[in-house]
């Protein structure tokens, strides 16, 4: 190629580089951004980057955005209008929420400066699969447009001033999972399904959380309201006036758990529980209840823990002779109870017998049971982290770790808390647990968390907890970090320990976000501006200089028939300097159509993030797939451990090339299972590069960016600092080296792959106790040897601070050592196995491990089309 043909080539990438900013440049939807505009214009307190007209490619707090439909050659992108908890916003949710066609998760909690009703257009939002407005103003009734949303399955609209009846369209509600109407002003009936048509909560079979307390809720329980093909496991309808006895059909609800009637009017005798072996906390105090004798399923049901019956109008016996090991409590102050069998050996119980005639009799006062509990209140606060809290400025607050923060506050409720001891500590010790644990495990950056002040609400009877969560890398949280512990806590993704449940969450408004510097917004948007002039300049240039390269392209289109058309990577192994890319083929377009026969939908494998455009790429073609599906079986290919270890090495080689001998260095920022692509002889290539980013020199170590790529593989410093490193990337392989042992993906059912390896794994015993997580398939034949070096490896990788992780060029030496142990040499260009594998479908056995090439040759997809 002569000189000046090299100079319209450059030219002419260029222009593409320009052309794909240029549409890139506003990412957003006009008619979403148009809707959210209409949407937000009477809210005050609106988040600091809330600026301009892009919110996608802005990367405003609380907005994500996803690839929508395709239409011809426009792509659209829509707004996810998702978490957007505890940020103090103020005004009303209009009209135009409808616009957001595309929302799946809408989540307001804890503005309480949001007020006024909820529209009716709301039942417009067809994807909306969670609706999460807890402790927000909202006042009216609920609209019954929302039993239009026929995907939700979580709807959380507590704490309000709702008012009104409940709407017998929540009915249709057929996927949900979480109803929780609980501190509104809701009166009337429970609504059943009747004989006019109507629905009614009775039909909600996959339900397992009914919160209806602290509502105005009138008439009796329906009998219909209950059946044997629910799955409820918490029913709370506490501190209403519902009146009548319990319906029977309540006890043919096998899964309940909790079942929280307090504080009604309801009378007649005590439902007959003995069947429900899943409950464990029942509480129908202040009612008028009154029979003669203390059921059985009171001391003897298997996992029942606690017991609360007092003031009502219980008489006779209490027989504790055949009680559960598991009871821990059993209130019946202010009944009628006369006798207790047996009165000496009690059992190890905390019983509460005060002012009932039992205790009226000569000496009785003196007994343990008779007495009133003293109601002193609890002091506990978590204690310092073996170190000794150091001094803080008025703003600051020392965490346990002795680390001065603005820590993110609120509190913590159970509304059935089953245990009495508030002043126990191991309690709290295990609920600050598993909140680190739930944070670690969503890859937030949390330093530590603080429990204090723990107290039962004297109107609510609710057991509340001052929680503080504490920052790590800085001393406050950005509003991200903020937004993403609200949502885990407001939509019950965190699971707190059983003695807690079920619990809700309450935030409080957090001031110490950090904030642009001065002078920041005008200088970028000059840069804008002036970028955008060149851009205009240089494309009028280009255009002309295009239209000249086309005709010549296309002149040449049909003597380079015959050329080599895949890219080519130049090595010199004896020099062992990197590889460089020869060139590759640019494809005329009538070429694309004849090799793929017209674009053939039949010959669709999978489309990019960006969708159809006029863009192409042209890869190989990779016959065997994604490791995702060779690991899932959807391939049909059988990987053995020796060629797990082999992919493992192969794929981070290909990494280590990117980190340190590609110039400038690439990060990929994308690294997951189905991003490495397996050969013919299955060899590992990482693929997908569009969201790579280069490290140029001036960066020093960092790239500053918006937080991309996919749940579960993401790096926590990266998703917090928005400072992307070569060991974000490390993070991911860690992720991907854990697919590989347990054939998991990394968030499966609720259930995160690093926190279970971290939750059964135990050195000292055989395969570090991994047998119940690990691949079976792996396990056919023989010991997998090196495992527990692999597993060790993978743990390192997905540190929690970048800084405590290896190298990609440090991993690929320790697998390469582990290949050693099993016995093969990871440089040579051959190894062998007994170990088949059988392509779906076929039948045919081959032999995977023919000669294999280590060589950075292998990792990347060359550019191929394969003829029709």
């Amino acid at each position: 190629m002569d000189q000046q043909h090299k100079v319209i080539l450059l030219l002419v990438l260029l222009f593409q580089v320009l052309l794909v900013t240029s549409q890139t440049a506003s990412q957003t939807d006009n008619r979403d951004y148009s809707g959210l505009s209409s949407l937000t214009q009477s809210w005050s307190n609106r988040p600091q980057n809330w600026v301009g007209t892009d919110p996608c490619g802005g990367g405003w707090d609380g907005i994500r955005c996803s690839n929508s439909r395709i239409t011809q050659l426009t792509e659209k992108i829509a707004i996810i209008f998702r978490r957007l908890p505890n940020l103090d916003l103020r005004g009303q949710l209009s009209s135009a929420i409808q616009s957001l066609s595309e929302l799946d998760t809408l989540d307001l909690s804890y503005n309480t400066g949001l007020t006024g009703t909820i529209p009716p257009e709301i039942g417009n939002l067809k994807k909306l699969k969670s609706l999460s407005l807890v402790g927000c103003g909202f006042s009216g009734p609920i609209p019954d447009s929302i039993g239009s949303l026929t995907q939700l399955t979580f709807l959380a609209l507590n704490s309000n001033r709702f008012s009104g009846t409940i709407p017998h369209s929540l009915g249709n509600l057929s996927n949900v999972n979480w109803l929780d109407l609980a501190e509104n002003e809701i009166e009337g009936t429970i609504p059943v399904s009747d004989d006019q048509g109507r629905p009614g909560l009775d039909l909600l079979l996959n339900a397992q959380h009914f919160h209806m307390g602290n509502n105005k809720l009138t008439g009796t329980i329906p009998e219909k309201l209950f059946n044997s093909s629910m799955k409820l496991e918490h029913v709370l309808f506490d501190h209403n006036q519902l009146e009548g006895s319990i319906p029977r059909s309540l006890s043919t609800v096998s899964t309940l758990e909790v079942v929280y009637l307090s504080h009604n009017q309801l009378n007649g005798s005590l439902p007959d529980f003995n069947r429900m072996n899943s409950l464990t906390y029942v509480d129908l105090s202040d009612n008028g209840f009154n029979d003669s004798n203390i059921p059985s399923w009171v001391t003897t049901l298997p996992q029942l823990t606690t017991v609360i019956l007092q003031k009502n109008q219980l008489g006779g016996a209490l027989n504790l002779s055949g009680y559960s090991n598991s009871l821990q409590l059993i209130n019946l102050e202010d009944n009628e109870i006369t006798e207790l069998d047996p009165v000496n050996n009690l059992p190890n119980i905390e019983l509460r017998l005060a002012n009932n005639p039992i205790c009226r009799e000569s000496g009785a006062s003196e007994n343990s049971y008779c007495k009133q509990p003293v109601r002193n209140p609890s002091y506990y606060s978590t204690p310092p982290n073996n170190c000794s809290p150091s001094p803080c400025s008025s703003d600051h607050i020392s965490s346990p770790n002795c680390k001065c923060a603005f820590p993110y506050t609120g509190l913590l409720i159970s509304r059935a808390v089953s245990f009495s001891n508030f002043s126990n500590a191991s309690y709290y010790r295990e609920i600050e647990q598993t909140l680190m644990d739930t944070f670690r495990n969503q890859s937030i950056p949390v330093d530590s968390v603080s429990l204090s002040d723990p107290s039962r609400n004297s109107t609510s009877d609710n057991f509340e907890l001052t929680l503080q969560v504490f920052p790590s890398l800085t001393d406050r949280f950005n509003a991200t970090g903020v937004l993403t512990i609200a949502f885990l806590l407001s939509n019950q993704i965190y699971k707190p320990p059983e003695f807690f449940i079920p619990y809700i969450f309450k935030g409080a408004n957090y001031d110490f976000f950090g904030g642009e510097p001065e002078g920041s917004k005008s200088s970028s948007n000059t840069g804008v501006i002036v970028g955008a002039v060149v851009a205009v300049v240089v494309f009028v240039v280009l255009a002309f200089l295009a239209g000249m390269y086309a005709i010549r392209q296309k002149r040449r289109a049909k003597r380079s028939a015959d050329l080599n058309p895949f890219a080519n990577w130049e090595q010199n192994k004896n020099s062992g300097t990197a590889p460089q890319l020869k060139g590759a083929r640019w494809f005329a377009f009538d070429d694309l159509r004849k090799y793929t026969n017209n674009f053939s939908e039949s010959n669709t494998i999978g489309s990019g993030g960006y969708g159809k455009g006029e863009q192409m790429l042209v890869y190989e073609y990779i016959p065997n797939g994604t490791l995702m599906d060779s690991l899932s079986g959807k391939s049909g290919i059988w990987m053995d451990w020796i060629r797990r270890l082999k992919v493992a090495l192969g794929a981070a080689r290909g990494l280590a090339y990117l980190h340190e001998l590609a110039n400038p260095p690439i990060i990929h920022r994308d690294i997951k299972s189905s991003n490495i692509l397996l050969d013919h002889h299955l060899n590992a290539k990482v693929a997908d590069f569009g969201l790579s980013k280069l490290l140029v020199d001036s960066e020093r170590g960092h790239v500053t960016t918006q937080v991309k790529g996919t749940m579960g593989y993401l790096d926590p410093e990266y998703y917090m600092t928005q400072q992307l490193t070569e060991k974000s990337d490390v993070y991911s392989y860690g992720v991907l080296m854990l697919e590989l042992v347990t054939a998991r993906r990394p968030i499966e059912q609720g259930k995160y792959i690093v926190r279970e390896v971290i939750r059964v794994m135990d050195t000292s015993k055989d395969l570090y106790n991994l047998h119940s997580i690990l691949d079976p398939t792996i396990m056919k034949t023989t010991r997998p040897k090196g495992l527990e070096k692999f597993v060790m490896l993978a743990m390192r990788c997905v540190k929690e601070y970048a800084a405590e992780r290896p190298t990609m060029a440090e991993v690929v030496k320790e697998i390469e050592s582990i290949i050693e142990l099993v016995g093969l040499n990871p440089n040579s260009e051959s190894a062998t196995t007994s170990e088949t594998y059988e392509e779906a479908g076929g039948g045919n056995v081959q032999h995977p491990y023919r000669e294999e090439d280590f060589s950075y040759s292998g990792l990347f997809p060359s550019t191929r089309v394969e003829p029709q």
